[in-house]
């Protein structure tokens, strides 16, 4: 999907909420109107998630758009990527290093299929199914950064705690783990697990994703939150944030000792 749709979702949401504030209508009212929680609206007005069914067929006139919601929905489809997520990967398509600390689940450009599959199966509100499958396919066109020339530093440090979660089940789990075990091997790619008995730890304040671009010279810090998502690029957060990861590599386990962890954890299952 390319940027233009992706600007299309976005602008659809934007154009959806200026109507229907327009009008004087609700979330909960327009909900109610298309057959739509007032949830599945807000995500909707946020660029998260595509209007399906008739839900802009009956939303243009109850709103009194005169159907710029209905030019505008013919430019959205099923993309994989939601509207607040594309600045991101515009950022990481440029990305000459990208170092991610993660503490819940094996990070997306980890991920197999079926886990990828089973993230997104797990989401709240639920995606449909055509919505599921296109994340699942952009998650793993998102792999193709390891081998772009020239290929990009990739770092991960990954609490252990994302390695045993049992999505989509254990046989799901043990392919994903085989397949992190696989990516360690890339020249270009480092995985440090964190152990989960260390008394002291630099990562208390949750996961992110710093990314250096234009030849190590701009680095950014992305965060992503229940409901929000931000940049940090002022100094000194980013400076912070990068100091942090520096402390949480440290804290680690090495390269070599997280690899035999992964093995050891991939084979109780």
């Amino acid at each position: 999907m390319n940027k233009e749709n992706w600007g299309a979702a976005k602008a659809l949401g934007r154009l959806l909420r200026f109507y229907r504030e327009q009008a004087g209508v609700s979330q909960e009212a327009l909900g109610k109107e298309t057959g739509y929680s007032k949830s599945q609206v807000a995500m909707i007005e946020r660029g998260q998630r595509r209007p399906r069914g008739r839900f802009v067929e009956i939303a243009d006139p109850f709103l009194g758009a005169q159907g710029a919601l209905l030019e505008v929905a013919e430019e959205v489809s099923a993309s994989g990527i939601a509207a607040w997520f594309e600045d991101y990967v515009e950022e990481e398509k440029k990305a000459s290093a990208i170092h991610k600390y993660e503490t819940h689940l094996i990070p997306g450009l980890l991920q197999t299929p079926d886990y990828a599959r089973a993230v997104f199966e797990s989401a709240v509100p639920a995606l449909e199914d055509d919505e599921v499958e296109a994340g699942v396919t952009f998650r793993l066109k998102r792999h193709e950064l390891y081998f772009r020339k020239p290929a990009p530093l990739v770092t991960f440090v990954l609490e252990k705690s994302a390695l045993t979660k049992p999505l989509g089940g254990p046989e799901v789990l043990r392919k994903a783990l085989a397949y992190v075990r696989e990516c360690a091997d890339l020249r270009n790619v480092t995985i440090q697990v964190m152990p989960d008995n260390r008394r002291s730890h630099a990562g208390l304040s949750g996961s992110f994703t710093l990314l250096e671009t234009d030849d190590h010279r701009k680095q950014l810090v992305y965060v992503e939150g229940q409901v929000g998502r931000y940049f940090l690029s002022e100094q000194p957060d980013v400076g912070i944030v990068f100091s942090r990861y520096s402390a949480l590599r440290a804290q680690a386990l090495t390269p070599e000792d997280s690899a035999r962890l992964i093995e050891q954890v991939a084979r109780k299952l």
